[in-house]
């Protein structure tokens, strides 16, 4: 079974098109007209070197533009040339997110490339590695920033700042640990602040002590429950089943999961964006497996808010985390959790002390997404799940569903 629920990478974009295209066009405008003496960030120049010598990169990007143009007439064309989208990103590695209560952009660099990702040619150049590669090299500076004081001119209470009362009540900041008598509430970068901790006791881990309840491991939405899951499939086709040899990197492990269970479920810009473990047990393998930030489907076609609809996809090609765990329940026994990032939300950070042999309590710490979240999966072994909790199954079209709490009853091993 595969069941899916189509939604706009959970606020991170806006709800309509209508608003991402507006959001584009102030970066434009904010960005004015040509300027030949405008300098970049050393990184970016870099970037612009690769395209200047690399004639494959330079088609990909150049005829992704002109696609746009192509295929979308009844829209503004944004974007007119490769020069202006590098000027455009370079001006975003010196911004943190604002807040905005109709149109949230938490993902500006999507927003920029948003139409480019689903035409022939960008369907080509989010896969090529050279490209990859450079992208890598562009979030890895924009992290840089928003790791330091300087990204905290955002934490203020204007309306467009966290600190005013509706982003407050949005984010339902007194659930978190914060301090309200300092002018950053505690924190020292807007990674640190976005990456806060629930208060002691405000997310309890069901059923303790009883090893067979399996918890929720992010605070998240679900979107998709897939059995019987094989060891190749072809996940680039509208349906994205899932493909474990893709998904897992090649993994030793792999056999053990065909024909087992996958639960998805994605992370709202508003969501604590720590990841816990679902159950208790030895950690066998832990590391980061680099893939793709803005490849996408060619089976979902137009995408107003890509790769959102490409959920299953880029859990197979996507910037990810697997950690293996073997559970201390014999009937669940080896399990992977697995992170992954959706286009510049993509910092997946493990705990230093997560290294194979160590014991992860229910509901224990494991990492976090660096810059927001985006969606996770668990995967278990055929036979090992008796039943889904009620609260954990998708509810495709319901624009209303609502994220499980962190720590809340997922699943029931089989008895």
């Amino acid at each position: 079974m595969f069941v899916r629920e189509e939604h706009f990478l959970g606020g991170w974009l806006p709800p309509e098109p209508e608003g991402l295209e507006s959001f584009l066009a102030s970066r434009i405008e904010q960005l004015g007209g040509p300027d030949e003496s405008r300098s970049l960030h050393p990184v970016m120049e870099e970037f612009r070197e690769l395209i200047d010598t690399d004639p494959l990169v330079r088609l990909y990007l150049t005829e992704m533009i002109e696609q746009v143009q192509e295929t979308k007439p009844n829209r503004e064309p944004h974007l007119e040339s490769i020069k202006q989208v590098l000027e455009l990103i370079d001006v975003v590695l010196t911004e943190a997110p604002e807040y905005n209560t109709t149109e949230l952009v938490g993902a500006p660099l999507n927003a920029i490339l948003n139409w480019t990702m689903g035409t022939p040619a960008g369907l080509a150049a989010f896969r090529d590695e050279r490209v990859n590669g450079m992208f890598r090299k562009v979030l890895n500076v924009w992290k840089e920033f928003l790791d330091s004081p300087n990204s905290l001119y955002v934490l203020n209470e204007s309306p467009t700042g966290w600190k005013c009362p509706q982003a407050a009540q949005a984010m339902g900041i007194e659930q978190y640990e914060y301090d309200p008598s300092d002018q950053y509430w505690g924190f020292t970068s807007w990674n640190d602040f976005f990456t806060r901790r629930f208060k002691p006791g405000e997310r309890p881990i069901a059923s303790p002590e009883d090893d067979r309840v399996i918890v929720n491991a992010c605070e998240s939405t679900p979107y998709a429950i897939a059995t019987g899951v094989q060891c190749y499939d072809r996940f680039w086709i509208k349906r994205q089943p899932y493909s474990l040899q893709d998904m897992l990197a090649n993994d030793e492990s792999v056999g053990q999961f065909v024909g087992g269970t996958v639960y998805q479920a994605f992370l709202s810009a508003l969501n604590y964006h720590r990841w816990h473990s679902p159950v208790a047990g030895t950690v066998k393998k832990a590391f980061v497996q680099p893939g793709t930030y803005y490849s996408e489907a060619e089976g979902e076609g137009e995408d107003p808010a890509g790769p959102n609809d490409s959920q299953g996809y880029i859990t197979q090609v996507a910037t990810r985390a697997l950690i293996f765990i073997e559970a201390d329940d014999p009937t669940i026994g080896l399990m992977c959790m697995m992170p992954v990032g959706m286009a510049e939300i993509s910092s997946c950070v493990i705990n230093p002390q997560v290294i194979p042999g160590y014991h992860l309590e229910k509901g224990g710490e494991v990492g976090c997404f660096q810059y927001g979240g985006s969606t996770h999966c668990l995967i278990f072994r055929p036979g090992a799940i008796g039943e889904f909790a009620v609260g954990a199954i998708p509810q495709p079209g319901n624009p209303e569903a609502q994220p499980m709490l962190l720590g809340s009853h997922l699943a029931t091993a089989a008895s």
